[in-house]
């Protein structure tokens, strides 16, 4: 595609950016708003772990039908009409007066944004050389860590200023907004002239699926990823009430700086990678250490240490996104032609293990009776938050067994 590096950024890397902004956004907000829910709709926690969880359900249910219509519509008509859905999935959380209702919306919402990040991989692949696709999909990462800072401070201020249905109802105008633009803007690319099909696409992930090196690989980077995103885009805003002691302002100005070296994460680590590669140091060493400095943060949460040294939170949020940086090992790994193949196998798993720890997760706290200030009992966060750790344990320990041939 021969387009101006200028055109590329205004037509194709900011309407992908500002959809995956808008994902992460969807993803983490319930971590704010999770004390109006509670206080306008008497949510437990485990309704409220369930509520939060199926945006990850949805979204992960798609993943491998959403590589085929990739593969036959292209990114921009697929993102597009997806983000229909999710536009609409806001309006239904807007107006819901009842716990199915949330749900419904949610699960929409996890629906419609389940193609935000495979529709920028997928448009990357064809205006892009291929020597600038770890930049701008570093980038595209970091556009979904502006999304889980706007979710915390700013969601904050919004929510004080017209409420969390006003609030969904400006999110569903700008996920109509961001259809149109992604619509509009991007160019349109030629379709393949072999389609792949549902059959073909299942082969693919068949390979994957029976591979060692995947099942070396694919545990500790889903226990990794669910316990850091279950935290992250839930049970941190309440810890900071409950545990923390902190108002809904410090609440959330606190998930900002979790957000924050999250996006450091992204960046830095994925540059450390890259660097660290040149020198002979292979990603999975990289990924390894990172995930257990990981485990590190969560014994000083689950420990309360948290409470006095808040930089633990901070590390929570760069170390948190270690796991990114193995879907990069499995794509050295397979062949080329499996590369989307493997990317989409991992994220599917990924977020199957997300709904279901996150929903476990709430019904966990939910078997502590409520403070007498109205918050989840401090053992409560403590047995979800240790069952959260003693997963990645044992899969961490799978993770760096030695093997033969290894």
């Amino acid at each position: 595609m021969s387009h101006s590096p200028t055109a590329m950024v205004f037509r194709v890397f900011i309407p992908f950016a500002f959809g995956y902004f808008l994902s992460y956004l969807y993803r983490v907000v319930n971590a704010v708003i999770a004390p109006d829910l509670i206080g306008d709709l008497g949510l437990g926690a485990d309704i409220l772990g369930l509520l939060t969880a199926s945006y990850f359900l949805t979204f992960a249910a798609f993943q491998i039908p959403l590589g085929v219509l990739l593969d036959k519509y292209g990114p921009r008509q697929v993102e597009a009409a997806l983000l229909i859905f999710a536009a609409l999935g806001a309006a239904v959380f807007a107006m819901a007066e009842d716990s199915a209702s949330l749900i419904a919306g949610r699960a929409l919402i996890g629906f419609g944004v389940s193609a935000c990040l495979m529709a920028s991989f997928k448009a990357f692949t064809v205006f892009y050389d291929t020597s600038k696709l770890p930049l701008v999909n570093g980038f595209i990462m970091a556009a979904g860590g502006m999304g889980a800072l706007a979710g915390t401070a700013p969601t904050e201020l919004v929510v004080q200023e017209i409420g969390w249905r006003g609030g969904f109802w400006g999110l569903a105008a700008l996920t109509l907004v961001c259809a149109l633009f992604v619509y509009l803007l991007v160019p349109s690319t030629k379709r393949p002239e072999h389609k792949t099909t549902i059959s073909e696409q299942m082969n693919g992930v068949k390979e994957v699926f029976t591979s060692r090196f995947f099942w070396r690989i694919a545990p500790i980077t889903m226990m990794s990823q669910a316990s850091f995103i279950s935290v992250q885009s839930l049970w941190a805003g309440p810890w900071h009430h409950d545990i923390g002691g902190l108002d809904r302002g410090d609440v959330a100005g606190s998930l900002f700086w979790v957000a924050a070296a999250m996006v450091a994460g992204f960046l830095g680590l994925g540059a450390l990678s890259e660097r660290l590669g040149r020198m002979g140091i292979k990603t999975i060493y990289v990924a390894g250490t990172g995930m257990f400095f990981f485990m590190l943060c969560q014994i000083g949460i689950i420990m309360e240490w948290a409470v006095d040294w808040h930089w633990i939170w901070i590390c929570f949020g760069f170390f948190g996104t270690s796991g990114i940086l193995q879907y990069a090992v499995l794509s050295q790994h397979f062949p080329t032609h499996l590369a989307g193949r493997v990317n989409t196998a991992i994220n599917l798993m990924v977020f199957i293990t997300i709904f279901i720890l996150q929903s476990l997760s709430g019904q966990v706290i939910n078997l502590w009776e409520a403070t007498a200030s109205g918050g989840y009992d401090p053992v409560a966060y403590q047995a979800a938050f240790g069952m959260f750790l003693a997963l990645q344990v044992v899969c961490y320990i799978w993770f760096i067994l030695p093997r033969k041939g290894a």
